[in-house]
């Protein structure tokens, strides 16, 4: 027994000197931990500083019913319960009984009341008995951060939201672009272990303080962001379309004002689906006969008054035929008017002639224009453009005169519209750009200048012998339903066909309409693309009907909204009439007795009005101009509030 007894007291002795602060550290780990509290992701902001996403913290409230005195707990029993009652509307009755019953249960985890807001989290926290704070109180905090979107679901995909069952984690749109600006750096806070393995902190304080991320501010600007995505929805329903975007960009800066992005549901409803501007690489069909054009022109191969023969609406290139939409051909044309009709044989019989020897000719000048590569945007799933060269295993002698008029090849929307931004910027391309600034409590960290992707993509003639051919499609081409003698516009149509490898096409015919361009056209100030998918063939498909509207509804109500601004020049220059004007006036008013009526004869009417007034006679005037006949006889006498009468012409 004594051995055994000495044996436990050396266990002890040891336990508590030896090995004391290894089971101390044991104790506390077990014990208390830090939990990491994610710091407040910063706004991303429209151009004008409206909200498009922001964190807003929301707050849970709990109640440890074990560490309050019994005193504390009974003189504050009542009164905590009114003003929760007075807060949330149930009766007090429900939260004394609820409070007891913790109490009775040892329960230190009491839900109190949960998603609150900040103003409420502090009435709450001053209530009776949780004033006096965590241990006294029994007040315990969680805080969790939830992210809003004040514009809802327009835009949704271009702002970005969290991977779904990955809080905290982005990767699409501005939020994951720019995650490493907006996400800021967490915080960290000690918390004890308490009953059935629930966690409460140990004070109010924070260990390490978050730090909320920084602001962004994007170039969206909220109002061209909604009317382009009520604009593409209304044609959407309309031609019961499988998807559609729509991007807005300002030509001089490169600034994107909107990108929507609609898909459709099983029940034919639309919603941001996924990022279809961005990520989305087709056969652009018509549209990229003006690239075809430009080559051809920038290459002198031919001119605009080249002579076409696009034949009966029919030619055959190597054993292929090639149609136009337009039955019996439009015969022999300019290559101009070739553009302007969207004719396929004129675009492909131009470019089959000039590079059939030399195709890789044709396709370093796409290359040098940067249309095989990447804009480089920071938003993740850009889609890769394919244009394939001799030699690559889509080529083949049929490829060139397709690639001509816009199949063979696929770029994205955003691709395409930067190339036709340029035409609408004197030939500067310029890149896409969605982001202004980095701010830090209103405070600029980072700004983000305009980028230029290549200086000049042609000579000013060829320039503006495109510009011309883009005006007058919409005039008397393609587009000429589009025209409106109120504001101009260019651009041209597209109507590819798609998914036409697939078996049943014949039967069940699907396509892709697009309309790219900009406005003015004379004075160009935004570009725009519009593509919808797969539109109902049985309501139309081509891009005049389809997507033309929708750019013009989009350029009219911008153009509409934007207000008109006069400049005023000159206005330091000296008008002789009106300081001889003046100079009599104040003549006349140096000669005045303010005893006798003055003689206003040949005085402007409202320098006569003044006169007379200030004099106090009420005046009555007929007529207006110059004064020729006054009532009352100059040097004559009058009373105070006499009327006089003036005759002016």
């Amino acid at each position: 027994m004594f051995i055994f007894a000495f044996a436990v007291a050396f266990k002890l002795m040891n336990i508590q000197f030896v090995e004391g602060d290894k089971y101390r550290e044991l104790a506390e780990r077990n014990t208390t931990k830090n939990f990491e509290i994610r710091a407040n992701r910063g706004n991303v902001y429209a151009d004008d500083g409206s909200l498009l996403a922001t964190s807003v913290p929301k707050y849970e409230i709990r109640f440890d019913a074990v560490t309050v005195s019994s005193t504390d707990f009974k003189e504050n029993l009542v009164p905590l319960s009114k003003e929760l009652s007075k807060m949330f509307g149930k009766p007090a009755s429900y939260y004394q009984q609820r409070f007891r019953k913790a109490r009775a249960d040892k329960n230190r985890y009491l839900l109190v009341a949960k998603n609150l807001g900040y103003s409420d989290y502090i009435k709450v926290k001053n209530f009776p008995l949780f004033r006096k704070g965590p241990y006294k109180g029994g007040f315990i905090m969680d805080q969790s951060t939830v992210r809003e979107h004040p514009m809802g679901k327009i835009g949704e995909r271009l702002v970005g939201s969290q991977k779904r069952n990955e809080p905290g984690v982005y990767e699409v749109g501005f939020e994951g672009a720019f995650n490493q600006y907006l996400q800021g750096k967490n915080g960290r806070r000690l918390k004890q272990k308490i009953a059935k393995g629930q966690w409460k902190p140990v004070s109010d304080n924070n260990e390490i303080e978050p730090q909320d991320g920084f602001d962004v501010v994007s170039t969206i600007n909220v109002n061209i962001q909604d009317i382009a995505h009520h604009a593409l929805l209304k044609q959407m329903e309309i031609y019961e379309a499988e998807h559609g975007c729509v991007i807005v960009m300002e030509v001089k800066t490169g600034e994107i004002k909107a990108v929507s992005n609609l898909g459709r549901t099983s029940e034919g409803t639309y919603y941001e689906k996924l990022n279809y501007a961005v990520g989305e690489s087709h056969e652009p069909g018509s549209t990229f006969k003006v690239m075809a054009m430009m080559a051809a022109l920038e290459d002198k191969v031919i001119d605009t008054a080249t002579v076409i023969d696009t034949k009966n609406g029919s030619k055959r290139f190597y054993g292929r035929n090639i149609t136009d939409s337009r039955r019996g051909g439009y015969g022999k044309i300019s290559a101009a008017k070739a553009l302007e009709v969207s004719s396929n044989i004129g675009l492909a019989t131009i470019i089959d002639e000039a590079y059939s020897k030399d195709p890789q000719k044709f396709i370093n000048r796409l290359y040098n224009w940067n249309l095989n590569n990447k804009i480089g945007i920071p938003i993740l799933g850009e889609g890769k453009p394919d244009i394939p060269g001799p030699g690559h295993p889509k080529w083949s002698k049929n490829a060139l005169p397709s690639m001509a008029y816009g199949y063979n090849l696929s770029l994205t929307p955003l691709q395409t519209l930067a190339f036709y931004n340029a035409i609408a910027n004197d030939g500067v391309m310029v890149k896409p750009r969605f982001i202004k600034e980095i701010r830090a409590w209103n405070q600029e960290v980072e700004t983000f200048d305009t980028e230029i992707i290549n200086e000049k993509i042609c000579s000013d003639k060829t320039l503006k012998e495109i510009q011309d051919i883009l005006l007058n499609i919409v005039k008397r081409g393609t587009g000429k339903s589009l025209y409106s003698e109120y504001f101009s516009m260019a651009g041209k149509t597209g109507t590819a066909r798609t998914e036409y490898w697939l078996p049943g096409w014949e039967e069940d015919k699907k396509y892709i309409s697009s309309f790219s361009g900009y406005f003015p056209a004379e004075d160009p100030k935004y570009s725009c693309i519009v593509v919808i998918h797969k539109p109902s063939t049985k309501k139309g498909y081509y891009g005049a009907d389809v997507t033309g509207p929708v750019f013009k509804r989009i350029a009219q109500k911008i153009f509409t909204d934007s207000p008109l601004i006069d400049e005023v020049s000159g206005i330091e220059e000296q008008d002789d009439v009106l300081l001889g004007d003046f100079q009599k006036y104040y003549n006349k008013v140096q000669e005045v007795n303010p005893a006798k009526v003055p003689d206003v004869d040949g005085m402007a009417g409202m320098d006569a009005v003044s006169l007379l007034e200030n004099l106090g006679m009420r005046v009555e005037i007929k007529g207006n101009g110059t004064v020729v006949e006054q009532s009352l006889a100059p040097g004559s006498e009058f009373k105070k509030r006499q009327i006089i009468v003036l005759t002016l012409k």
